[in-house]
């Protein structure tokens, strides 16, 4: 399976194997985070930099590596992946035990204690990441941080069975990992400890801590939650460990409660781009319904998380709303996240930035190279050397499309012969063609994705329109013998409203066209503050120039809605609201919200009001 470079998703890999990997090495040197491996073994001086868990960042970019050797068999990273795996084995003690902040000092020279703080400390997590890059790049034909790694994970199920119960970290990660590594090892113990990572979680064993248990998902036992809560990161990456024991398990029990989750997260808590999290002050998912634009958290980490566990729900069930929610927030929230010369990152992404807006080193008015806690960009590198693997699957008898991008993929040998060559511009449009150099074996099918947002699709096989509908779990099914498929997804511009009970966009629309989200920028309207626009429901929505990412802008009518002589009472009695009449009528330009930021700073704005029936300007 490849993504062809001249495509959207070709071109993005391309981005982040010419730009953002080599940005995100020199970043983990000029930042300090090698010296803090290079410290524990006397290469480098002073105290530890960043937050305890730095380690992991090295271990997510090594990973990054990992899938994009195994994409392209690139040498360049080479020297970067050998002195780094190497300083990894030198510092790993002898029992497996690896992660800088705990190996270095504490206080006036102290040792901090290992395992101590399990709440906190991150160990398993680190642990989780180095194991996530091992496998990676085991896979990609370098084994060497595979020997390290299981050393880790060896002593994990050591001390699980010494002490009768097994370490639960604050933050999941470890549970997906050694899922990953029991599949690629074989060895049971993995899978094992994994099962009993998840069985403890929930049962207060983290103890108390003043942003209360569900930050950490220790207020249940997993089966009996089944809404998403707390820290958005940790819950997404739990759900994503906990799919994969239900796939090597079975255990009903899991899944049901995994689909509960899943329908809390992307029925009531999700962004319209697809963005998770609304709290800052805990990152976490905010009560049903609060998603608020302007303050919106959404990390970046969290839309990759739902990336991740999205993708596990769909290999367990073919249901396609698991594959629109990754491309929702794999063309929004997670493109929206980098720079378009790949080398400047959000961390929080917000769907509202007012002018004067105060900046947080975590939620900037701007893209910033790095970041003290530079979880994001790492993140974002190893998800985008890895699209390809999220494009198709099979079963017995189907070959399923699941992302749409120009691509080659290969037909597994219990299906048939040769490959798919998938032609599109997508998400520049919804004309995709499907064309089969080789054959399908008789008896089976390809099945593509109608995504819900598609209306008044068509298909056709070998140029005759066919009558196959959409099926129940989203797809279309076309039967072997086809030479070429035409699947044409129209995308006209829409205006979307958010359920009545979200409260901070009621009376607000925001513009969408297909899978890709628009916002409006201070940039196109110079003369006028964003915060004075208003949409017309009854005015034209035209494409208009591409923006700088390739995607059209839109071009709407609106009105400008503010007094001449200034902002006016801050409250005024109903009826007497003639302090803010609609000044002129005006053009708005609206911007994929993936491509905001690139131009200058300045205020921005998914959700836009609308014109009142019966005003004028």
């Amino acid at each position: 399976m490849r993504l062809d470079p001249e495509g959207y998703l070709g071109r993005w890999q391309d981005l982040n194997a010419t730009a953002t990997i080599p940005h995100s090495m020199r970043m983990l040197e000029e930042s300090g985070t090698l010296d803090n491996l290079r410290r524990v073994v006397g290469r480098a001086d002073g105290d530890f930099t960043g937050y305890h868990f730095a380690d992991s960042d090295v271990h997510k970019l090594l990973e990054a590596i990992g899938w994009e050797i195994a994409r392209t068999g690139t040498r360049d990273f080479d020297e970067f992946l050998a002195a780094t795996v190497a300083l990894l084995e030198e510092v790993q003690d002898d029992d497996g035990y690896l992660d800088s902040h705990f190996q270095g000092t504490g206080g006036p020279g102290e040792p901090r204690e290992r395992f101590a703080d399990l709440r906190w400390g991150h160990e398993l997590y680190c642990a989780g990441h180095m194991i996530q890059a091992a496998v990676a790049l085991s896979r990609a034909g370098r084994g060497d941080l595979l020997v390290i790694a299981r050393r880790t994970a060896d002593l994990l199920v050591r001390r699980a069975a010494e002490r009768g119960v097994p370490d639960v970290d604050g933050h999941p990660e470890a549970e997906t990992a050694l899922v990953e590594l029991y599949r690629h090892t074989g060895e049971q113990a993995y899978l094992d400890l994994a099962e009993q990572m998840i069985e403890a979680r929930g049962r207060g064993g983290l103890g108390p801590d003043r942003l209360g248990p569900h930050y950490f998902q220790d207020h249940a036992p997993v089966r009996d939650s089944t809404e998403a809560t707390g820290h958005a990161v940790r819950q997404l990456y739990l759900d994503a460990g906990v799919t994969d024991l239900y796939t090597e398990r079975g255990d009903r029990t899991l899944l049901e409660a995994m689909v509960g989750q899943w329908e809390t997260a992307h029925h009531e808590k999700m962004y319209v781009t697809g963005a998770m999290g609304s709290r800052h002050f805990d990152e976490s998912f905010g009560d049903a319904y609060e998603l608020p634009p302007d303050r919106a958290y959404a990390e970046t980490c969290a839309s990759i998380a739902d990336v991740q566990w999205s993708w596990r729900m769909l290999l367990v069930d073919r249901d396609a709303r698991y594959a629109d929610a990754m491309e929702r927030a794999l063309h929004n929230s997670i493109r929206s996240s980098l720079s378009q010369d790949g080398t400047a990152f959000f961390y929080s992404n917000p769907l509202h930035l007012r002018a004067g807006h105060r900046e947080e080193e975590n939620a900037p008015s701007r893209r910033t190279p790095w970041y003290r806690c530079a979880c994001c960009p790492p993140n974002i590198a190893r998800l985008v050397a890895s699209l390809a693997e999220y494009v198709a699957t099979s079963s017995a008898d189907t070959l399923s499309v699941h992302l749409y991008g120009a691509a080659r993929i290969d037909v597994p040998a219990h299906l048939g012969t040769g490959h798919l060559v998938v032609r599109t511009a997508y998400p520049q449009d919804g004309d995709v063609h499907v064309v089969l150099d080789g054959e399908l074996r008789p008896g089976t099918h390809l099945a593509l994705r109608v995504p819900a947002w598609a209306r008044d699709w068509t298909l056709t096989v070998d140029g005759t329109p066919s009558d196959a509908v959409r099926g129940p779990d989203g797809y279309v099914t076309v039967d072997a013998g086809f030479g070429e498929v035409r699947l044409v997804l129209p995308m006209p511009v829409d205006l979307v409203v958010a359920h009545p009970r979200v409260d901070a966009v009621r009376g607000c629309v925001a513009i969408t066209r297909g899978p890709v989200v628009y916002c409006l920028e201070q940039a196109d309207h110079e003369d006028v503050p964003v915060e004075d626009l208003r949409l017309r429901l009854d005015g034209p929505l035209d494409l208009g120039e591409p923006a700088p990412g390739g995607l059209p802008t839109v071009r709407a009518a609106g009105a400008i809605a503010a007094p001449a002589d200034g902002p006016g009472a801050l409250y005024t009695l109903v009826g007497q609201d003639a302090a803010t009449p609609l000044l002129d009528d005006v053009t708005v330009t609206a911007v994929p919200y993936a491509d905001w930021g690139n131009r200058e700073t300045g205020p921005m704005r998914v959700w836009v009001p609308v014109v009142h029936p019966g005003s004028t300007a």
